[in-house]
C-alpha cells in the first residue's frame, strides 16, 4: 500500500481525509481494504458479529458516536478479526487492551482506551452510512490507514 499522502496528491479531489485523531493500537499501522459499517453506541454486539465473519481483507468502520465511556473491542475481538482475515477496524470511540491488542497483526484506529466493557443489547445498524470527522463512511467504499491517518476513497479501490 502506497502512503496515504501519496495517495491523497495522486487522487486529490477524489478522496476525503477523516479530520479525526486517531490513535493506532493494532499490531498494523497500515492497513486498507473496502468498507464495512456498525453503528452502534455503548454496545458491541453488532461489531462483534461482523467480526466473526470473513473479512476477505475488509475493515471495520464502527461509529461509537465518539463516546470513551467505554471500550467497543478487546483484545478477543481483535484476535476474532485478524483471524477472519479483516484487515483493520477504525473505532470511532474507545478500545481496551491495548498492551495485547499491540501485538495482534490486525490494524486498529480509535479514539482511546476505557477499562470498561460495553454492554451487551445488540443496538445499531450494520452496513449503513456513518458520518465521523467530516467523512461519510459507506459499504463499497475503500478506506486507506496508516500513521498519517485516515483516507477514504468514494469510487472503490484505488
Amino acid at each position: 500500500m502506497k502512503p496515504t499522502t501519496d495517495l491523497y496528491d495522486e487522487h486529490e479531489g477524489n478522496v476525503s481525509t477523516c479530520s479525526l485523531q486517531f490513535r493506532d493500537y493494532g499490531g498494523r499501522t497500515a492497513f486498507c481494504g473496502p468498507v464495512r459499517t456498525v453503528a452502534c453506541h455503548l454496545d458491541n454486539v453488532l461489531f462483534k458479529a461482523l467480526l466473526s465473519e470473513p473479512g476477505a481483507g475488509g475493515v471495520i468502520v464502527v461509529d461509537g458516536q465518539g463516546s470513551t465511556e467505554c471500550a467497543l473491542m478487546g483484545d478477543m475481538l481483535a484476535a476474532m478479526g485478524a483471524g477472519n482475515g479483516w484487515s483493520g477496524v477504525i473505532i470511532n470511540g474507545a478500545i481496551r487492551d491495548s498492551r495485547e491488542i499491540a501485538a495482534i497483526d490486525i490494524g486498529v484506529k480509535a479514539l482511546g482506551v476505557n477499562p470498561a466493557k460495553s454492554v451487551k443489547k445488540g443496538e445499531g445498524t450494520v452496513d449503513t452510512p456513518v458520518e465521523f470527522g467530516g467523512v461519510r463512511f459507506a459499504p463499497g467504499m475503500w478506506v486507506y490507514c496508516d500513521e498519517d491517518g485516515v483516507l477514504v476513497s468514494p469510487g472503490g479501490a484505488l
